[in-house]
């Protein structure tokens, strides 16, 4: 069985690189998502992921100490940070899973529960970007630290720096 949740917060190559490193995360695609809420896209992926290998908690947890969940920047219409959900159920399930991890945080929260609606991927070229240049100095100054974060935190749920999918 898999499941699916669109996220956004960040850069779409930093937040695959992010999911591709994750155990039970069977496929990643990047784009850009909008939502019955807010009609204009915003950089995003779709994490595909077997919720007996890792849970939606894990995948929102990691979600929101990947990317600058805490600011509302200037530069959120092209870097929402959201979730998406694909039903009401994981709507709700998304909403507690960000209430219950507030504390966690000193500011609050930014990220918001979107109702997904569309998806458009990224340009060819673009895909597993970090995979396919982990050396390039844009992979090394803000995917490599996000990466770092996933190992140090998430360790269990790591696939020690290479792609799950």
């Amino acid at each position: 069985m898999t499941c699916k949740l669109a996220v956004g917060g960040g850069c779409h190559w930093c937040t695959e690189a992010i999911f591709k490193s994750l155990k039970g995360v069977v496929k990643v695609d990047q784009g850009f998502v909008s939502s019955v809420e807010q009609e204009s896209f915003s950089e995003a992926v779709i994490v595909h992921f077997n919720p007996n290998m890792i849970s939606l908690k894990r995948i929102i947890e990691v979600h929101l100490y990947t990317h600058n969940s805490t600011s509302n920047h200037s530069m959120r219409a092209k870097y929402r940070s959201a979730v998406y959900a694909f039903s009401m159920e994981q709507a709700s399930k998304a909403e507690n899973v960000i209430h219950q991890i507030q504390s966690d945080f000193d500011k609050p929260l930014v990220t918001k529960v979107l109702t997904f609606k569309r998806f458009k991927s990224s340009r060819a070229s673009v895909l597993d970007y970090y995979y396919q240049n982990p050396n390039k100095p844009f992979c090394e100054r803000y995917i490599h630290p996000k990466l770092l974060i996933v190992l140090n935190r998430f360790s269990e749920n790591a696939s020690l720096g290479k792609p799950a999918v």
